[in-house]
């Protein structure tokens, strides 16, 4: 267990049921749709902003850009600015990226597999009251 101190008030870290604990931070990063999906494209190599927009359907441009801009902040993801005219960014998975790949694919995996069954419970619950 490792503890921090902010304003001299320790915080216990890597307890994510404690409200103050920064793994809740993590978890909302990584529990993202959105990461979930610019990993996936990412573990197939490094992309530009325009072909992670264009291979993951329904992401706006805005929510593209803080979630990349989020995922670097966090160490996931290396941005490379290439002094070329015109200028290509590139983005790519650090090595933490990578790691995530695994539970990552296993979260999608599984929603492929139960997709039938939750559809199913979903209209079962939406129309228990109407019989």
């Amino acid at each position: 267990m490792v503890t921090t101190s902010t304003d001299s008030v320790p915080t216990i870290l890597g307890s994510p049921y404690r409200a103050d604990c920064p793994t809740r931070r993590i978890l909302d990063r990584i529990g993202d749709r959105w990461t979930v999906l610019i990993v996936g494209v990412l573990a197939e190599g490094d992309a530009r902003f325009s072909e992670l927009r264009r291979r993951i359907e329904g992401i706006s441009q805005k929510m593209l850009t803080q979630t990349l801009r989020g995922l670097e902040r966090d160490g996931l993801v290396r941005r490379t600015v290439h002094p070329e005219v015109p200028v290509r960014v590139e983005y790519a998975l650090t090595d933490a990226g990578r790691s995530l790949q695994a539970p990552l694919r296993a979260l999608q995996e599984w929603s492929i597999e139960h997709l039938t069954d939750v559809m199913t419970s979903q209209q079962k619950y939406d129309h228990a009251d109407d019989g």
